[in-house]
């Protein structure tokens, strides 16, 4: 049995996530094991090192599936890049340790999320930046950022529903770059937890807006309340750039 693993890439504007859903046959996850499927001639069954949500995008996502499929890696790829939609492809594609999982194994991630900070449109960006046209306090910004690494409960951060899964995550990095009115936050740390970047980058959007101070970050923490942190950003200003292993 061989364990194959992919790098992915999606413009995800068009699916319903990652995640296979039984009500769709729109989704990543679903798109990829019907080709691999006929590909192989076998019930595939592919793994994602994360469930990236509806109009989330995607350079580097990895998952892997296991088969006895004899095609060689390069006629994989040409196969699985020939019919897959225009809007996904395998970057590379390679044999995985017989144990290796996508999920299980991921030791931390890089997500990037785009804002356009200016009242015109660009037409270029509409489907991978916010658009924002409210001027942004970028240095009140990167001040609250600072609050949020290191290691912390981020319950306030989540739509995840109540469990007995820890919402204790560590941010490595939260990087503010610019370019005219391009902003690109950079988001790297062990783990992130359902919607909390999306989360996160609408708690610092109203610091920038100068809704709420960067020093409230701390008192978010301490609440491990999603009612008092800010609004859910829009999908499509987000992108999975890596997994680390």
């Amino acid at each position: 049995m061989r364990n194959i693993r992919l790098l992915l890439q999606y413009e995800g504007t068009r699916y319903q996530g990652w995640q296979r859903q039984s009500s769709t046959d729109n989704t990543i996850q679903g798109k990829l094991e019907a080709l691999l499927s006929r590909m192989c001639g076998e019930v595939i069954e592919v793994q994602g090192s994360g469930r990236t949500d509806a109009g989330v995008h995607a350079r580097g996502q990895v998952a892997n599936f296991h088969t006895v499929c004899p095609m060689s890696l390069e006629e994989m790829r040409a196969y699985i890049n020939r019919y897959l939609p225009e809007d996904i492809a395998a970057v590379e594609i390679s044999e995985a340790a017989p144990r290796f999982h996508s999920r299980l194994n991921a030791q931390g991630k890089h997500y990037v999320y785009h804002v356009i900070n200016s009242d015109v449109p660009d037409v270029f960006w509409r489907r991978y930046a916010l658009e924002v046209p409210e001027p942004l306090d970028v240095a009140a910004m990167e001040r609250a950022a600072a609050f949020l690494l290191g290691e912390h409960d981020f319950k306030s951060f989540t739509s995840a529903k109540k469990g007995k899964k820890s919402t204790v995550r560590r941010i490595d990095e939260i990087s503010i770059t610019g370019e005219g009115a391009l902003l690109r936050f950079s988001f790297r740390g062990n783990g992130f937890l359902h919607h909390m970047i999306r989360i996160l980058m609408g708690t610092l959007l109203e610091v920038g807006m100068g809704k709420r101070t960067p020093e409230s970050m701390a008192e978010l923490l301490d609440a491990r309340d999603r009612e008092q942190a800010g609004p859910l950003a829009p999908a499509k200003g987000l992108t999975l750039v890596e997994v680390f292993f």
